[in-house]
This record gives structure tokens, C-alpha cells and sequence, in this order.
């Protein structure tokens, strides 16, 4: 299947980049470092803040540094090519092909969001184990449904990123739009501090708006916060974030393809 092979040519392009691949280790390793202790202090303050304990909050901590760029958490991803081929004019030939434009690139991401799990994800988390007590899980099966979590995350991150790179065909340079979205991924994902610790009903509408499905909902997976019922709340959250976003997306992208010229194009 073509997208199958999108994926694959995806991976094996970000592959490639393995000088750029060690420095987003080393960065998110030393930015992990800092925010860990700064963690410490907050939570010595605070032994239980959002539910947490202490090697639960340091394990939020590395779990977000795994997924940084897996999820694109701070950047747009591949998908700033994309701003850049409609920006041009290019985009005319991604419609041409006889694959949906949509499809194409979330295969694209996919593959991309693979590489950089492994390459960029595992080394800071394992550094994080080696120098700090995590709350690690010690069972495969968490494990396996904390991917299946970061797999959709994957999915309702794309479908973010995609509706802020579709807006190109209206703006003539995305880029503010783009720093918008990425602020606001950073503070309502729970990169800053986990949504649990933030009060009263601000916290409450954080973690229902989409971008908790980004970073928040795995975390939790990860953490042992989310079993049984509420496992299966937090995947249904993020399935159905998914599933509207996209579906969103489809809607922009038709009407941008029909009714808006492309710039430079």
C-alpha cells in the first residue's frame, strides 16, 4: 500500500540526519536536566501537587523530552515543508498525484514521528532512569498501550499541525500562526507543568482541549494514572480528537483547493 511506503520513505529520509539526530539528543537531554530539577524544587514544596509524587513528576519530566519531537511539540515537524511548497506554488504538484493530499502527508508524519521516537526518545528517557528515580512501569502491557497513546498523539498533533499549515493558502507567510500554535501546544500539552497541577476549572477545560491528547494523555498512560475505565477514557479521548481534527482538516482542504489560488502558483 502506498502509504505504507510513504511511512517507510519518510523514516529512512529522517534517518539521514543523524548529525541533526545527536544534537536534538543532546539538547533535550540537557533541557531535561533542567527541567528535572527544577521539578525537584517545586515538588519538595510540594510533595503531592496534581497527584503526582515526586518520581512521578520526574518521570513526566523524560517522558515529555522522548516525545518532544515525535510529536512535534515545538515545531511544526515535516509539515513546515508543506507551509513552504503552498507558500511557492508547489503544492500543485502534490495534488496532482493520485493519492489524497491529506493521507499522504499523515503517512509522511508518521514516519517521521517513528525516527524520531527512537533516535530522539529513547536515549533522553533512558539517561533520565540512569540519573533520577522514575516511576517506570515494569509490565509490557503498559508499555504497549503507552505506544498505542503516542501513536494517536502522533495522529491528533498531525492533524493540529495540518489545519496551521492549510492556512498558508489564505496567509501570505504562516509563520506567526505557526509560533501561535506552537505556544499553545507547549502550555496546554503539559510540557511547561502537567494540566493536572493547573487550578480549579482552568484545568479542567486544559484537559479537555486537544492539545492534552498530545502529551498529557500518554504521560499518564506511562505514569499508571490512566487504568482500566479510565485507560480506555483517555484513548477515546484522543481517538475522537483525532477523528474531529482530521475530519476538519478534509473540510479546509477542500474548500482551500477549490476556491483559493495558489500563492506564487
Amino acid at each position: 500500500m502506498w502509504c505504507v511506503a510513504v511511512a517507510a520513505g519518510s523514516f529512512r529520509r529522517y534517518a539521514t540526519y543523524r548529525i541533526a539526530t545527536a544534537a536534538g539528543v543532546f539538547t533535550n537531554t540537557v533541557f531535561g536536566f533542567v527541567v528535572a530539577y527544577a521539578y525537584l524544587a517545586l515538588w519538595d514544596e510540594r510533595p503531592h501537587l496534581g497527584g503526582y509524587d515526586q518520581a512521578q513528576a520526574l518521570t513526566f519530566v523524560w517522558v515529555g523530552q522522548a516525545l518532544l519531537a515525535a510529536v512535534a511539540l515545538l515545531s511544526g515537524g515535516g509539515l513546515d515543508e508543506l507551509q513552504e511548497r503552498i507558500r511557492s506554488g508547489d503544492i500543485a504538484v502534490d495534488l496532482y498525484r493520485p493519492a489524497d493530499l491529506q493521507l499522504w502527508w499523515l503517512a509522511g508524519d508518521l514516519g517521521r514521528a517513528a525516527l524520531q521516537l527512537i533516535g530522539r526518545g529513547a536515549v533522553p528517557l533512558a539517561v533520565g532512569a540512569m540519573c533520577f528515580e522514575l516511576a517506570l512501569p515494569g509490565d509490557v502491557l503498559t508499555w504497549c498501550c503507552f505506544l498505542i497513546s503516542v501513536a494517536l498523539a502522533v495522529v491528533v498533533s498531525f492533524a493540529l499541525r495540518y489545519l496551521v499549515a492549510l492556512a498558508s493558502f489564505w496567509l501570505l507567510d504562516g509563520s506567526g500562526l505557526a509560533m501561535i500554535s506552537g505556544l499553545a501546544c507547549m502550555f496546554f500539552s503539559g510540557l511547561v507543568l502537567p494540566l493536572r497541577v493547573f487550578p480549579g476549572g482552568f484545568g479542567e477545560v486544559a484537559q479537555l482541549l486537544p492539545w492534552a491528547a498530545v502529551l498529557q494523555v500518554p504521560a499518564d498512560v506511562l505514569l499508571g494514572a490512566r487504568t482500566g475505565g479510565s485507560l480506555a477514557t483517555g484513548l477515546a479521548f484522543q481517538v475522537a480528537w483525532g477523528a474531529a481534527l482530521l475530519a476538519l482538516g478534509r473540510l479546509v482542504q477542500g474548500a482551500a483547493t477549490r476556491k483559493v489560488v495558489v500563492h506564487g502558483g
